[in-house]
């Protein structure tokens, strides 16, 4: 089953496509957290807001976060291997409380620790309907670690959550593979979207290229993400070092937007020349994507690669880290994979496209294709169209 994959004539005006939906969304990730999972749910509330439903988002605290109505924090700690993510326990009475007086028509769970537990446990007490989605690849988590397939137990957990709702929802057919062979049940495809107002071509700016480095003779390289070893850092910290050896801080040059906590790992282990932003956001971020030539993504850990649909609509080719994910975004056309960990592959890669700026112009436009086809508008009309389903379905084994 797929979710968003085509467009159909909604029945309402979009403003009333939610209307009547009350959705308690469960995450263990929420802005002014960043990172994907946070920046997806963010949009979904103000989709669901937009369509004319009531969303409240129920997640970990924040020292950082203003107070917001609609949003409700459980206690949490900073997880001691990377502050930035905050980790609760359960809290199963008081998200009991919470949704009894709330009265929500769903419950959607995106994480399986102790927020969405919290939601998972409160949904079946109160004998709502309930839907999970599936955003972190634990098992190339655990490769990544070289801690072996992740354990049976370890799928055993994550089918015993998922496979308590109606649905899970995943971001790519590669995913959805995946978790079906582990045998888990009812699931769908909710794919992700890309703002293109926000992330185009129109957004190239020859001084933001001159502040990164690059003139008009240089291949300028960017990433944007967090700077994690998860993301594949090493790797690509090696790939920059061969090919700045082999062609030179000015003929090929990098620039990585983003922090975390492998920053000053990263600093030390590449060429001085290699810019580091900081984090980024609005117009300049923006200008960030659409400076660069290439865009890198080393990462195998990602279940959908969301600046990868930036750089595409930046019109920036993509060399990627062979994965299943990846590869769906990817395709044959847009950019090329390397193996993953193979550090000298990525580096030829890079230096391939340096010497063929007509390979490059092609797998841009083709990119920016792909990713203008691909609405937000429409793939949340078709979730929101698919939590009604759930709704509906829930109402009529009651009636």
């Amino acid at each position: 089953m797929t979710v968003g994959a085509a467009a159909t004539p909604p029945v309402r005006p979009r403003e009333r496509l939610a209307e009547g939906l009350r959705v308690a969304l469960f995450s263990d990730t929420y802005p002014p957290q960043v990172n994907g999972v946070a920046r997806t749910l963010a949009r979904l509330a103000e989709a669901i807001r937009a369509r004319g439903g009531a969303v409240r988002v129920f997640c970990t605290e924040d020292p950082d976060a203003e107070p917001h109505p609609d949003v409700v924090r459980y206690p949490s700690t900073p997880f001691w291997a990377y502050p930035q993510l905050q980790l609760a326990l359960p809290r199963f009475p008081r998200a009991k409380t919470d949704l009894a007086a709330w009265q929500p028509t769903l419950v959607h769970a995106a994480t399986p620790f102790g927020v969405g537990l919290s939601g998972r446990h409160a949904a079946r007490a109160l004998g709502l309907p309930f839907v999970t989605s599936y955003h972190t690849s634990l098992s190339a988590y655990a490769r990544f670690y070289r801690l072996g397939a992740l354990s049976e137990p370890g799928w055993a957990f994550l089918r015993w959550f998922h496979n308590s709702g109606r649905r899970t929802y995943c971001p790519t057919v590669a995913v959805q593979r995946e978790i079906e062979a582990h045998h888990f049940t009812h699931t769908a495809i909710w794919s992700r979207g890309v703002e293109t107002h926000r992330f185009a071509p129109a957004f190239r700016s020859a001084a933001m290229r001159a502040e990164l480095g690059a003139d008009d003779d240089t291949m300028l390289v960017t990433y944007v993400g967090r700077i994690a070893v998860e993301k594949g850092l090493p790797v690509l910290a090696r790939a920059i070092t061969r090919v700045v050896a082999e062609r030179g801080a000015r003929k090929v040059r990098f620039a990585l937007a983003g922090d975390g906590p492998y920053m000053a790992e990263m600093r030390g282990a590449v060429p001085a020349e290699v810019t580091f932003t900081g984090m980024l956001g609005g117009e300049r971020l923006s200008q960030f994507y659409a400076a660069g030539d290439v865009f890198v993504f080393p990462s195998v850990t990602d279940t959908f690669g969301n600046v990868l649909m930036e750089a595409m609509a930046s019109g920036v080719p993509i060399v990627g880290a062979e994965a299943g994910p990846t590869r769906e975004l990817v395709g044959e056309d847009r950019g090329l994979l390397f193996p993953e960990g193979d550090d000298a592959a990525c580096a030829a890669a890079l230096l391939g496209l340096a010497d063929d700026p007509g390979r490059r112009r092609a797998m841009a436009a083709a990119g920016l294709a792909y990713a203008g086809a691909r609405s937000w508008d429409v793939i949340f009309d078709d979730l929101i169209a698919d939590y009604r389903h759930v709704v509906d379905a829930a109402a009529a084994e009651r009636a």
